[in-house]
């Protein structure tokens, strides 16, 4: 018995010190981009030595997967299905448009950074696809049902977190008023 509850407390303690890495790389990354984010950081942060980090994280690749895996779980990405059932593309644009844009303004500073990097750091990049792209696409193909050509095109300007920052962050619109706007520019 006393075997099983020191393995118990040992998983329990690795746990914990993988969430206090993975925590603090999300931290740094959030203020420093993942491309310029050191071991060394990311280990003095948690409160660890480099080789307990290694010893959770193999590479680069491994840690900003648990990175992004980290923020989906806590905070996953709007469900864009309840929105197909919605009557008109209007109603379904401004729905989900205020989620999407309510998601990007939870983790601004992190997309900020993150997408920054991912135009010139190729784990960033690939990782960065894998974990938005699919529903990216979703979300495409819901709001997009019955659009023509170019309201789609208008579409993937709406759902790019750099229309949002544009309008809410450096044009000073209301998310709300950032919402409406896509819509009315996509559906008049």
């Amino acid at each position: 018995m006393a075997r099983t509850y020191t393995l118990r407390r040992r998983a329990e303690a690795q746990a914990e010190t993988r969430r206090r890495i993975v925590e603090a790389a999300v931290e740094l990354h959030s203020t420093l981009g993942p491309a310029n984010t050191t071991v060394s950081m990311i280990a003095e942060k948690a409160g660890v030595q480099r080789n307990t980090f290694y010893a959770h994280f193999p590479d680069e690749r491994a840690m900003v997967m648990a990175c992004s895996g980290h923020v989906m779980e806590s905070d996953p990405l709007p469900d864009p299905e309840p929105w197909a059932a919605l009557e008109t593309p209007r109603k379904r644009l401004l729905t989900g448009l205020s989620a999407i844009y309510a998601w990007y303004a939870r983790h601004a500073d992190l997309l900020s950074c993150v997408l920054r990097d991912a135009e010139h750091h190729a784990i960033t990049q690939e990782i960065t696809a894998y974990r938005f792209g699919p529903s990216m696409a979703r979300y495409l193909s819901v709001l997009g049902a019955g659009l023509k050509p170019k309201q789609r095109a208008m579409l993937k300007l709406a759902l790019s977190y750099h229309t949002w920052r544009t309008l809410t962050r450096e044009a000073g619109l209301k998310q709300a008023d950032a919402v409406k706007a896509m819509a009315e520019t996509i559906v008049t």
